[in-house]
């Protein structure tokens, strides 16, 4: 009997509710359907917990904008460590390449051993190290093994938090192409690095000289860093400086607004030109690297006391009896 009388009761108040809605004018029902999708959404931002609401754009533009800058000083570093490493001669002391296994350095003499005989079988051994000691070859290991790790350290700087910040929902739809990119591109420089190695551990039956990467495998390896750092950069500037900052108007002597340049990057040239004559300048300095053409003139600034030697466009075969001399010489080191 309750449930009837509750029913009836609601069904005589519905018709005159619905009669209300339909003969209200059109001001009091849209300040009604406010009233009622104000007091929507406030129920609702009582209800989701505040791990699960939207940071505000501006702060999470911000955040992953810093951790653009803090991955492209991680490249710069790699940069600089994998320079450090080649002026050593450590580039081909690690033979092989695992993403995990090779992460446990030996932790005994007798891997040690193991290692050191693996490096044995190699021409830069054969050629260049045949009276080098353990502890020698310990120093050239450790040194390509911390440029490895530092770049595994580096993929983990941007997947990881990568993956962080797009479960969040703090990228943009463009923002998720680019940070695409990024780690895709990383990833690529890694395996790019290891390919390089391989060129300077292949044997060469035909030459006996000094063995070393490809000089294109190395200006590519150094290019793609390059290319990972400035495009890292610039995305993380572009965050925490958004161009409506960055161009701002200001008041003029006499008054008048004016837009002002781009004066927060005063070390940022934004020439084309000048960009690419640095970016041409580094990757060219990969060349001379792989070719050990800096030793050509022990001069400085000047080549051979010339600003511009006369044998720059000079280019002579070697004769038959040079070539003899030296293949005999070869095979004499060859069965050394």
């Amino acid at each position: 009997m309750l449930l009837l009388g509750l029913r009836s009761c609601l069904t005589h108040c519905r018709a005159p509710s619905l009669r209300f809605i339909h003969t209200a004018d059109t001001k009091s029902s849209t300040l009604w359907k406010h009233s009622i999708q104000k007091r929507w959404k406030s129920t609702i931002s009582d209800v989701v917990p505040p791990s699960r609401v939207a940071v505000p754009n501006a702060t999470a533009n911000r955040t992953v904008g810093r951790w653009l800058l803090l991955c492209s000083g991680m490249v710069g570093g790699a940069v600089l460590l994998g320079g450090v490493t080649r002026l050593t001669e450590s580039g081909l002391s690690m033979v092989d390449w695992h993403l995990i296994k090779e992460m446990k350095p030996p932790a005994n003499d007798e891997e040690w051993v193991a290692e050191f005989e693996k490096y044995q079988q190699f021409p830069e051994f054969k050629i260049l190290n045949r009276d080098m000691t353990l502890n020698e070859f310990k120093f050239i290991w450790f040194m390509e093994y911390s440029h490895r790790m530092w770049g595994r350290a580096v993929g983990l700087a941007y997947i990881l938090p990568a993956l962080y910040f797009w479960r969040k929902g703090w990228f943009s739809r463009a923002m998720k192409g680019r940070v695409l990119f990024l780690c895709g591109f990383v990833c690529f420089q890694g395996l790019l690095g290891w390919y390089m190695v391989k060129s300077g551990l292949e044997e060469k039956p035909d030459s006996y000289d000094v063995p070393r990467v490809s000089q294109y495998r190395l200006a590519a390896h150094l290019g793609s860093a390059l290319v990972l750092y400035c495009a890292s950069l610039w995305t993380g500037l572009s965050l925490l400086f958004p161009r409506q900052k960055v161009y701002q108007c200001i008041l003029c002597a006499e008054g008048e607004e004016r837009k002002s340049s781009p004066a927060v990057f005063p070390i940022m040239p934004w020439n084309p030109a000048y960009i690419i004559k640095v970016f041409l300048s580094l990757f060219s300095g990969a060349f001379v690297a792989g070719l050990d053409a800096g030793l050509v003139y022990n001069s400085f600034p000047k080549m051979a006391d010339r600003w511009i030697p006369d044998d720059l466009l000079a280019f002579t075969q070697p004769s038959r009896t040079s070539l003899r001399i030296q293949q005999l010489y070869s095979s004499i080191i060859a069965s050394l």
